[in-house]
């Protein structure tokens, strides 16, 4: 019995810290496997390196912190126009990140 390749797939998110505004892409390559007991999991590979899930627990590359925004690719810039606006005086007095009470 030959053991199946692995499905491949290529995925990109862009990433943007919360706590000190750093943003940046990822590309990753992800394999879906199955275990010898026939279970599936999925690994994520970039640059060579099998790496943990960016969906589970991202860290920024630049202060360490876990508080971090996970976006579709491209929308790097997008939130560092974001951040860059906070700067100004916001219009009707909320900020862009303000949050509604639940």
């Amino acid at each position: 019995m030959s053991i199946p390749e692995p499905e491949r797939a290529h995925e990109a998110y862009s990433f943007a810290c919360m706590r000190c505004g750093y943003g940046w892409e990822q590309d990753y390559e992800i394999q879906h496997r199955l275990r010898s007991d026939g279970t599936a999991f999925v690994t994520y590979r970039t640059g060579g390196e099998t790496v943990p899930s960016p969906l589970s627990r991202p860290t920024c590359l630049n202060c360490g912190s876990h508080v971090v925004r996970i976006m579709r690719p491209g929308q790097v810039h997008l939130f560092q126009e974001l951040l860059a606006g906070s700067h100004r005086e916001p219009a009707h007095g909320h900020h862009w990140w303000h949050r509604s009470a639940s």
